[in-house]
């Protein structure tokens, strides 16, 4: 069996490999032979993907954001699809990822429509007023949409996608972790010391638009709290030079971390990050965050005057069951003075602390795939196995 797997960014290359581990083990146990190809990066490389092009830096968010990125994308697009021709797939799977990954459904079903296109982890129009063209361009080349949340199962069920609900992968991820004192040993942390972990990125930009801000907010909260060690784990390696750069500018003593987050999360006492994936891993481990986002003032500009952008929240950890789970700071809210304030309630205030960790047990207890004993990627591996076999 010949399978296709494209994604983009930092995200989709985890969401990726731990689907193609779980290929491989369902294609074992099947004594099926398999071949996985696709775009990812090294996450995918490691589980075992021959990899067409690494898309883990190619990706933004914004308008003025984008540009930067135009042509990257389109040659990793048309080598995406030089590569599709020459060697058809029994089935592709699709990955978040949108803009390119329609271009690559569109190409599909326009010239070997028979290859069925399962959208996995698709992109969450059911929380954002999405382009229209987009929701109806991606009805059309998807033969089968594998949820990982109930709500995004119902909205593209709606639309006409057959839709599977199937859980979250990210469950199994972190499923037997480090405990908080193996944790904290690992890191040679003293048991009066408070561990904060900044996040700033998995794309350039939010380095630009992120960084600066986390690290003024850093410095605001050393000289409010004593024995405090930052942390500040490298998505990349390829960011790791003007990180350092700018840690050093700001006078901060940061430990830059470049292994499994799954050990250093445990450790942490609180994290001030980005949107994106991590809010989940971070509330699956019960850390208090502060969540936050900024773009260029243009595009927010834009997106909110003409293109009607408003969302009811911004992190996974809210959006699960619609509810202020973590605090979430967007735009012009996202400044040093919310963030510190925040922060310092997160980590002194008592009452507050017992709350988030009864919200986020309650978030925990609404992920899984109503089949107590299957993970959410093994459901997935077997709707992508048996879509090929009907």
């Amino acid at each position: 069996m010949r399978i296709f797997v494209s994604t983009g960014e930092v995200s989709g290359d985890l969401q990726g490999s731990i689907l193609v581990e779980s290929l491989w083990r369902l294609g074992k146990s099947l004594d099926m032979e398999m071949e996985i190809s696709g775009l990812g990066g090294q996450k995918m490389v490691t589980a075992g993907v021959n990899l067409i092009a690494d898309t883990t830096a190619i990706g933004s968010v914004g308008l003025l954001e984008s540009l930067p990125f135009i042509i990257p994308t389109w040659r990793v697009q048309r080598r995406a699809k030089k590569y599709l021709r020459e060697n058809l797939p029994d089935v592709v799977v699709l990955i978040d990822y949108l803009g390119p990954n329609l271009s690559i459904g569109s190409f599909l079903k326009q010239n070997f429509p028979d290859i069925p296109i399962i959208w996995y982890i698709a992109p969450q129009f059911w929380v954002w007023t999405p382009m229209e063209q987009n929701v109806n361009q991606l009805v059309n080349v998807t033969d089968r949409l594998l949820a990982i949340f109930p709500q995004e199962a119902r909205f593209y069920q709606e639309k006409g996608v057959s839709s599977t609900y199937v859980g979250h992968p990210l469950l199994e991820k972190f499923d037997n972790p480090l405990s908080r004192d193996e944790a904290r040993n690992r890191l040679g942390l003293g048991s009066d010391q408070r561990a904060i972990a900044l996040i700033p990125a998995s794309r350039k930009q939010e380095l630009k638009y992120l960084l600066p801000v986390m690290l003024e907010s850093a410095q605001k909260i050393t000289q409010k709290l004593d024995n405090v060690k930052f942390f500040l784990p490298v998505s990349l390696p390829k960011y790791r030079t003007q990180i350092e750069s700018m840690i050093h500018k700001s006078g901060l003593d940061i430990t830059l971390y470049e292994g499994n987050s799954i050990d250093l999360f445990p450790a942490l006492d609180l994290a001030i990050s980005k949107s994106g994936t991590v809010n989940l891993e971070l509330a699956l481990l019960k850390i208090p965050q502060v969540v936050i986002y900024k773009v260029n003032p243009f595009t927010i500009w834009v997106g909110r005057k003409f293109l009607n952008f408003s969302i009811p929240y911004m992190s996974m950890a809210n959006l699960i069951l619609m509810e202020d789970i973590v605090p979430e700071l967007l735009q012009e809210e996202a400044t040093v003075d919310n963030i510190v304030s925040e922060s310092l309630d997160l980590i002194l205030n008592g009452d507050r602390q017992e709350l988030t960790q009864t919200n986020y047990q309650r978030m925990i207890d609404s992920l899984n795939n109503g089949n107590p004993g299957i993970s959410a990627s093994e459901k997935a591996a077997q709707e992508i196995i048996n879509i090929v076999q009907l």
